[in-house]
């Protein structure tokens, strides 16, 4: 029972600093100012999550739990009664819905941050280099063997964050959507044709 109002206490504090990291960003963003707009300090800040980047990696987390659409495209990769083109398609459209920019906004925002300042998040980017690419390999099924899954699963992660980048940058929702088209036929050509080869 003790340990019920620290566990709430931090739930609360993570939710309040998602609200502010998806309207302010992170690039300017100290404990101290953190603290202060949340209606507490950076010594509590610490004393929950242990340092600024942990929290933010945290924060991106919980934010992403908002966008339920987002989550909504690896339940469409998952549904094998589908063909996997059409299940491509269904999946970007779930990723690029025009609610989800805030969180790609963030996402890319920190991705940067991570990138540069080696040491600092590397939780973060041992999670964005590895889960989407293992749910999606997964998801291919079909008795595709396993380094053809796992490269074509990389290969769709990466449009898709180059999409997700190009929506940002342009906006152009109807060029995305005929690249992903056209990716989406090939990627299912070529998984069709490994579960098919001999000894797959």
């Amino acid at each position: 029972m003790s340990d019920t109002p620290a566990l709430s206490e931090r739930d609360r504090l993570l939710r309040l600093t998602a609200d502010y990291v998806l309207e302010h960003g992170v690039a300017d963003l100290t404990l101290r100012k953190l603290g202060s707009a949340i209606g507490t300090n950076n010594r509590m800040l610490l004393y929950y999550f242990g340092s600024k980047e942990e929290l933010i990696t945290a924060a991106l987390a919980e934010a992403s739990g908002r966008f339920p659409i987002l989550s909504e495209a690896f339940v469409i990769m998952d549904d094998q009664l589908r063909p996997l083109r059409e299940r491509i398609t269904a999946a970007w459209d779930a990723v690029a819905a025009a609610e989800n920019l805030p969180f790609h906004r963030t996402f890319f925002e920190v991705l940067g941050l991570a990138a540069h300042q080696r040491g600092r998040f590397d939780s973060f980017l041992g999670s964005v280099g590895r889960e989407w690419r293992e749910q999606l390999a997964a998801s291919l099924g079909g008795g595709v063997p396993k380094a053809t899954a796992d490269d074509l699963a990389r290969e769709l992660v990466a449009l898709w964050r180059g999409l997700q980048l190009d929506l940002i940058t342009s906006g152009d929702r109807a060029g995305t959507d005929r690249v992903i088209a056209s990716a989406a036929e090939s990627i299912a050509r070529r998984a069709a044709t490994a579960a098919a080869a001999p000894g797959s």
